[in-house]
């Protein structure tokens, strides 16, 4: 419509360049702060998972329709962890009935897939390759909100057990995803030679 336009947005502010930056609160605090550190992390793993469910395509129907709920949780749970127990602010970013629908979503995945005798190496696929690499960065990401749980009480358990549940289901998910695309697992050997 004639006289309409649409507002736009700045992406840099400036505001940050001193090596600060704002939390939901309004308050400012250092980008090194453990609370950024802890929601930095959890939206660096939602980022893997990106990735990751661009390699999977359409085959991978059911582990991607799984990858993009836990999305949507991890951002929740990225907004709780941005803001300070001393402000208003939303909790219950993740629930019981989310680390259970993790555990149904590990079962139902493992459930066509051979047993483990020993450790595997990350790999196989690329998206299978993906979700080990997301894998270790959820195991950071609890990791960094155990720290700062550490020093603020407020910091939901649930958050960690929902991280730890979903390392163990991208792990599972890694599994499944080399399994459908024929990929075999590379085992472990403790006695390794170096290649002649």
């Amino acid at each position: 419509m004639p006289g309409l336009m649409a507002k736009h947005t700045r992406i840099y502010t400036r505001t940050g360049d001193d090596g600060t930056t704002g939390l939901y609160s309004g308050a400012r605090v250092p980008k090194n702060d453990l609370r950024i550190e802890a929601y930095g992390t959890v939206d660096e793993l939602s980022s893997a998972i990106g990735v990751a469910r661009v390699a999977l395509g359409v085959p991978q129907e059911r582990i991607d329709a799984w990858l993009a709920w836990t999305q949507d949780v991890l951002f929740n749970l990225g907004a709780e962890l941005a803001t300070p127990s001393d402000s208003p602010r939303a909790t219950g970013a993740v629930s019981d009935g989310d680390v259970t629908a993790l555990e149904r979503a590990i079962d139902e995945s493992e459930a066509g897939l051979d047993p483990l005798d020993t450790f595997i190496h990350p790999g196989g696929s690329l998206p299978g390759a993906l979700l080990h690499l997301a894998r270790t960065i959820c195991r950071r990401a609890e990791r960094r909100v155990l720290s700062l749980r550490e020093r603020d009480a407020s910091v939901d358990p649930l958050a960690l057990r929902y991280l730890n549940r979903l390392s163990d289901a991208l792990f599972v998910w890694a599994r499944a995803t080399n399994a459908a695309l024929g990929e075999p697992e590379r085992r472990w050997r403790k006695e390794a030679a170096p290649p002649r």
